[in-house]
């Protein structure tokens, strides 16, 4: 009943803003005496909160110039004009402000943008002194907008280990579409056993994936990212249409054709996945349904299934603190930190279901599992179709 009821919910809340992607913002302060510049990093999603859709410049510089700015003395510094548009990389936004104090004692700098929008908000900040050569990254966020500069030294408070943790702890309870993946995993263990397998293979996915961001070796696709997401949330409805039903070819079957003709469709121009991943996704959702069906006990290939899509949920994150350009010397550390906590939000979300689900089956308050079944994944299918097209054509 406890996983009908939250699948359930995570549908009827799901609107375009509720994305894998955290909501987060990136800040590059340069304090060079009384002087002090900002370059903000903003992701186009982010922008849209704004002006209900698509802001216009003004609109979006007067709401950011209203929020943010460094203080000397408890005094507002004064933004020099004009706010400048820089150049970026797709799916984001980057602007330059100039602001001058009246002095440069006891410095501040205050972030408050978006908090009001989404109190879960995160602004990356790294702030370089130029005068006394000193670079310190912060997290900033809605308890914390405000950074203090103590004195003329200027000893900035280092964002400290746990402090990613605890966002990563964040990220899952913030993000709808992974909570919906992990109870899809729930829903798909009929044991405790198969439970084992799906939860290791989604952490060893989450590993290797931020193993190779912080290495270089591979860097995700951020505008990806998100579509392939919500497809793995209908491929864990879907294989249990397919266990529920025995009919793996009908599914796998209508899954290639929404694919393929998404593939008619990127032909023509329209749509945003590039047409060889929307080929593979394709090729890929089809035989894993064919063979998922065929399997009587399919645990150890939900071991490998579930990494794959583990590989593909953490890049999500992976992808984010990339993009914010956190100082290589501690990226290993704090995207290990953020992995712990995804992973003990993971693990909560798990056994929460699974403890709630026990009592109600104690008190005998929970109807029969091929129901919850049935009602859950059909909702995970229609949630993810819905998430993945949405995505697809921006």
């Amino acid at each position: 009943m406890l996983r009908a009821l939250l699948v359930l919910a995570l549908f009827t809340a799901a609107t375009p803003a509720l994305a894998h992607t955290r909501s987060e913002s990136h800040a590059v302060w340069e304090i060079a005496g009384t002087d002090i510049d900002l370059i903000l990093t903003i992701p186009d999603i982010e922008i849209a909160r704004i002006g209900d859709g698509t802001p216009s410049n003004d609109q979006i510089t007067g709401y950011l110039s209203q929020r943010i700015f460094p203080l000397a003395d408890d005094k507002r510094c004064d933004l020099v004009p004009p706010v400048e548009t820089l150049s970026s990389t797709t799916g984001f936004k980057k602007y330059d402000f100039t602001f001058r104090c009246a002095g440069h004692s006891n410095l501040s700098i205050h972030f408050g943008a978006f908090f009001d929008l989404v109190s879960s908000h995160t602004n990356f900040a790294q702030i370089q002194n130029v005068a006394a050569g000193e670079f310190t990254e912060q997290l900033i966020t809605d308890s914390h907008q405000t950074v203090a500069v103590n004195g003329e030294t200027e000893q900035l408070r280092h964002a400290s280990f746990f402090e990613f943790v605890e966002m990563g702890v964040m990220h899952i309870f913030t993000g709808i579409d992974h909570m919906a993946f992990l109870v899809g995993l729930v829903l798909i263990s009929r044991r405790l056993r198969d439970l084992v397998f799906v939860v290791t293979g989604f952490t060893a996915g989450h590993s290797l994936t931020l193993a190779l961001a912080v290495t270089g070796v591979l860097r995700p696709h951020a505008e990806y990212i998100d579509a392939l997401v919500a497809l793995t949330i209908a491929l864990i409805g879907a294989e249990n249409v397919v266990v529920a039903t025995l009919r793996p070819k009908v599914v796998a079957v209508a899954t290639a054709a929404l694919l393929g003709g998404m593939v008619v469709l990127r032909a023509f121009g329209i749509g945003d996945l590039p047409l060889l991943l929307i080929l593979g996704a394709g090729l890929f959702s089809a035989n894993y349904l064919m063979i998922a069906g065929q399997v009587k006990d399919a645990g150890r290939l939900r071991l490998l299934i579930t990494l794959v899509f583990g590989l593909i949920h953490g890049f999500g994150f992976a992808a984010d603190l990339l993009e914010m350009q956190l100082p290589t010397a501690r990226l290993a550390e704090l995207l290990v930190g953020f992995n712990l906590g995804v992973e003990a939000g993971q693990l909560t979300v798990v056994l929460g279901v699974l403890g709630l689900a026990h009592i109600l089956t104690r008190l005998k308050f929970a109807p029969p599992r091929p129901l919850v079944v049935d009602v859950a994944s059909a909702s995970l299918v229609a949630i993810g179709t819905f998430w993945f097209v949405q995505r697809s054509f921006g």
